[in-house]
């Protein structure tokens, strides 16, 4: 049984984060949980790795003095299955925004796509999406992109160390990804479509593992608040 002492000299938590959450209101959610459980009037939480809304899988949360910890954590590899579609981009490289562009898609065989992914492993140059939290010039991209602004977005290096494709249903084609840190896998469908030469987008991502972390080991929300509560 954990004490307010444990959580604020700093626990681990693996959560599964669910469909259309925000990494940010996990966090917040956890907070109130253990605040209201032990009457503590401040804690430290954060979350070691944000995942976007239409993300689910592993979050790291970490609590009290690891919050310390949380730059370690993150500088770890992560692994990430989901589907990429074919044919068709939209403005934020997922089902975040509507589609904006078809592309043909007749040309695509399954020769081609495993002769195109092989040119994402290894170190890459990627540009991160229009539509995500990285600041430029004080602000964050997304707020940029959603004022119908144009931005110039400098290439990162990182780092694919394996890319598979797990199931070819075209339009849809299933993947799994290991990565460094700061890879965007919506920036990933973006560049392969185009180097399919047609389009592509993301239509579903799961973060299974984060080092030596994995999604199996993770609660629910729910599952969590109902330990929390039960201890």
């Amino acid at each position: 049984m954990l004490t307010a002492e444990d959580y604020l000299n700093g626990q681990v938590l693996l959560i599964d984060k669910p469909l259309n959450w925000t990494s940010f209101q996990v966090v917040n959610k956890l907070r109130f949980a253990i605040k209201k459980r032990y009457g503590i009037k401040k804690i430290k939480v954060g979350h070691a790795g944000t995942l976007d809304p239409l993300a689910t899988g592993l979050l790291i949360i970490c609590t009290g003095k690891l919050t310390k910890q949380i730059n370690t954590y993150q500088a770890q590899e992560k692994t990430y299955t989901g589907t990429f579609t074919l044919g068709a981009t939209t403005p934020s490289y997922d089902l975040e925004s509507e589609i904006n562009q078809t592309f043909p898609t007749a040309h695509i065989n399954e020769d081609l796509l495993n002769e195109k992914l092989q040119n994402f492993i290894g170190v890459i140059d990627q540009k991160p999406p229009i539509f995500s939290a990285i600041q430029k010039d004080g602000k964050r991209l997304y707020d940029i992109a959603r004022a119908g602004e144009t931005i110039e977005i400098e290439p990162r290096k990182v780092e694919i160390k394996s890319f598979e494709l797990t199931n070819i249903s075209l339009p849809e084609v299933d993947f799994k990804v290991v990565c460094s840190k700061g890879t965007y896998i919506r920036s990933l469908a973006y560049d392969f479509g185009l180097a399919l030469e047609s389009g592509a987008h993301l239509s579903a991502l799961r973060r299974t593992e984060i080092g030596k972390f994995s999604v199996e080991n993770a609660s629910s929300i729910e599952g969590f608040i109902e330990q929390l509560t039960t201890d």
